[in-house]
């Protein structure tokens, strides 16, 4: 765990926040948003002014249904965080007469471990997915989705079962980027 400190009680962030993953393999372009989840994009935006993301590599890769590539963990283990926990915003609605959710396409949202525990892990969906209605959406992908569907396509190590696992082409982020002239500040 990398000791960063914690984010600031009040989130600055009001509106939409344009944020950039530089990668190894090319830029991908945020929307964050502000208004939607307010204490997520504080954390998210103050993870990355901390450099908390840089040099960290995506560790987890769904193939089948869930169609998601993970980030965050700077200990590529899928249970590493910033040493701040906190709860939820803005859930998706069940679909009707199912347990899950539409994430669709393009979608950025916070991956947990149950509630209350939201850290620096995020997640990108890459196509269409149905996952229970439990992960904080905080904004979308705007640029870049060529990127994950790349890796998406070259497979998992399908450590966490079929279809689930380690990508096979790294996807690392070499600095994250918030661009603080195109939120409202508080």
């Amino acid at each position: 765990m990398k000791d960063v400190g914690t984010p600031p009680a009040q989130p600055p962030y009001t509106s939409t926040v344009k944020a950039t993953l530089t990668t190894g393999l090319g830029d991908i372009g945020l929307g964050l948003d502000g208004r939607a989840a307010p204490c997520t994009v504080d954390s998210f935006a103050y993870l990355a002014t901390k450099d908390f993301f840089d040099r960290t590599s995506c560790h987890r890769l769904t193939t089948g249904a869930l169609k998601v590539i993970q980030c965050g963990d700077p200990t590529a283990t899928g249970s590493g965080g910033p040493g701040y926990r906190y709860d939820e915003e803005n859930l998706p609605k069940a679909d009707p007469g199912k347990e899950t959710a539409t994430y669709h396409k393009g979608t950025l949202a916070m991956a947990n471990a149950g509630p209350g525990t939201n850290g620096s892990q995020f997640f990108m969906v890459y196509g269409d997915s149905e996952l229970p209605p439990n992960y904080t959406v905080f904004g979308e992908i705007t640029s870049g989705m060529d990127i994950l569907e790349q890796v998406a396509r070259a497979g998992t190590d399908n450590a966490n079962g079929e279809g689930d696992g380690a990508p096979k082409k790294r996807l690392t982020l070499q600095d994250v980027t918030i661009a603080g002239s195109q939120a409202k500040r508080l």
